[in-house]
């Protein structure tokens, strides 16, 4: 089982920008430390819910600063960016890094960022499947031209083009997860061959049948039994750690629902169209109920069991959910020292 931190550099209600940035760093710091698999970095544009619009950037910076972690984003959003650009700096973190280096895409919102970053409506309806695809092309071949909707242009060679670099912990080109909201997504995934990673909203049965039925569309997309198996599809959750359940949901549900409301509140539709907003309080209480939240036995207990139940072994756990940066750092060391044993 592969244990990471999910990182928001999320601004709870009264902080700065730079406070949210500089607890994200250090979670990822103490992530290596205590013996985490990975790190896991969100984007998100105009919204205190993450103030980090650039997770490939992020990526960089905490790549120079660890030595073994795994770094993932979670995801880059494709409508927003160029997909030959995003795969370019995607092959260049995997090379500087040894291969420490997993790129998560997605179709991210309906929202003013497409207006602002002059990409479009269009991208984010539509255009979803020809960007991933330029992508994946980009990250496996020499040479790259492109004649489609959106994008066309002539042939160039991919510079820098992935090779295994010394010493690589992964393969030729960077692992790629694609973030799954519906079985329209799961189906793109699947024929493509790529991990999906399922948000943390999703509990264990909902994430069950998306795995059932990525497999199913693998499989009758051509995709050998073998790969369908090897597949390492990531959940996202959220962990509190404390010496019993009640006291690390209080600590949740005291200050989820806040950042909450100002985070998500926050975002702007590109077209007007009306959107509605869960209940924060609600969903704080939710995310409680969903994930490991309570003593390092309880949390170990259900990650094990979610394991069991989905077959996903791979996981992103949200670990500032306190909003505090002491609280976080002591949640980040509990989930390495007192949790990850209980797993072995």
């Amino acid at each position: 089982m592969h244990v990471g931190a999910f990182i928001l550099a999320a601004q709870f209600p009264g902080q700065g920008q730079q406070e949210a940035l500089h607890r994200a760093v250090r979670s990822a710091e103490l992530a290596e430390v205590a013996g985490l698999d990975a790190v896991w970095l969100a984007e998100h544009h105009f919204v205190p819910y993450g103030v980090c619009p650039s997770a490939v950037t992020l990526a960089a910076h905490l790549l120079g600063r660890t030595r073994t972690l795994g770094v993932g984003t979670a995801v880059s959003v494709l409508p927003t960016a160029h997909p030959v650009a995003l795969g370019e700096q995607a092959a260049l973190l995997h090379l500087v890094s040894g291969g420490r280096f997993t790129l998560g895409v997605g179709r991210g919102g309906p929202w003013v960022d497409l207006e602002v970053f002059g990409s479009g409506l269009e991208a984010y309806e539509h255009g979803f499947p020809e960007s991933l695809d330029l992508l994946l092309r980009w990250l496996r071949e020499p040479r790259v031209g492109a004649d489609g909707e959106r994008f066309a242009f002539r042939e160039v060679p991919v510079v820098p083009r992935c090779e295994d670099p010394p010493g690589a912990r992964g393969s030729v080109s960077p692992p790629v997860v694609v973030a799954c909201t519906s079985p329209g997504s799961v189906r793109l995934a699947a024929e493509r061959g790529l991990p999906m990673l399922l948000g943390m909203h999703c509990g264990d049965e909902e994430k069950a049948e998306a795995v059932a039925l990525w497999r199913s569309s693998a499989l009758a997309a051509g995709r050998s039994p073998e790969e369908v198996e090897a597949a390492e599809h990531v959940s996202a959750g959220v962990v509190q750690i404390a010496d019993a359940r009640p006291e690390a949901a209080e600590t949740l549900t005291k200050a989820m629902p806040g950042w909450l409301r100002q985070g998500l509140g926050a975002h702007v539709t590109v077209d007007g169209r009306q959107r509605r907003m869960r209940d924060p309080v609600a969903y704080a209480e939710l995310l409680c109920e969903l994930h490991p939240v309570g003593s390092p036995r309880l949390c170990a207990d259900r990650l094990a069991a979610t394991a069991e139940r989905t077959g996903i072994r791979r996981f992103a756990l949200l670990v500032e959910g306190s909003g505090d940066l002491a609280t976080t750092e002591e949640n980040v060391r509990r989930l390495g020292g007192e949790v990850l044993p209980l797993l072995c």
